[in-house]
């Protein structure tokens, strides 16, 4: 297998049922979706450019607008847009994107947040995995996000979390680059797909860095490392 691009990319696309279109003033958008139409007003030529094209597949804002403007000209329009927009993680390498998120509520809000290294996540009890044509498919009922598995990276790291893992110790039992698995787990959690773990008393025993979690100190911060271990046994 060819290697994994060490650099993770964030990518926006609109839903596939997100149809855009001109409004009836100047800098107006229409655009139409599975809960009805909604207005986008004032907008300049980075937003327009920006939305046409999400239109016809994933793009790097970076290549709309700089990436010191987009943060100031196109996230405000697209936060307010999230339940229209499906994020995509991909790599610096020719083999596609790892996962996508799409929205399946109206009130689907995407945060991405940095997950504590020591602190186990694992899968919600109602989640269902179905295979796709391409990758899989992962579905929960208390979830405003299907998550769509692209490669099959993102299957490894995804199937981890059958157990209660650390992003720590995911990243050192897979073969990938750590910022990578640490991406994939960002999504999956975003996508409410990795929810934290409540720790027993004796969690230490089973989960290497689980001290750290019920509340000694980080290494970084003056504590003593956690047990460098494996992920948690299959068996």
């Amino acid at each position: 297998m060819d290697s994994v691009g060490d650099r993770t990319v964030h990518l926006w696309s609109l839903s596939e049922d997100v149809v855009v279109e001109a409004g009836d003033t100047e800098g107006q958008l229409l655009l139409t979706g599975p809960w009805g139409s909604e207005l986008v007003d004032g907008t300049g030529v980075a937003v327009r450019e920006a939305l046409h094209r999400m239109e016809l597949g994933p793009v790097l804002l970076a290549n709309v607008e700089p990436a010191g403007s987009a943060a100031v000209v196109l996230l405000p329009v697209l936060e307010r847009l999230s339940h229209l927009v499906v994020r995509t993680l991909g790599v610096d390498d020719l083999g596609g994107p790892l996962l996508s998120a799409a929205p399946v509520t109206r009130s689907a809000s995407f945060r991405l947040a940095p997950l504590p290294g020591y602190r186990p996540v694992r899968l919600p009890a109602d989640v269902t995995v179905r295979r796709a044509p391409r990758g899989f498919t992962v579905e929960s009922s208390g979830a405003s996000y299907k998550v769509m598995l692209h490669r099959p990276e993102a299957a490894w790291v995804l199937g981890l979390l059958a157990w209660p893992v650390s992003p720590d110790d995911a990243s050192a039992s897979l073969a990938l680059p750590p910022g990578v698995t640490e991406g994939v787990l960002e999504y999956l959690a975003a996508a409410g797909m990795a929810a934290p773990v409540e720790l027993p008393a004796d969690a230490e025993d089973f989960y290497p860095g689980a001290a750290v979690g019920r509340g000694r100190m980080p290494p970084l911060l003056g504590g003593a490392p956690p047990d460098a271990g494996t992920a948690p046994s299959t068996g």
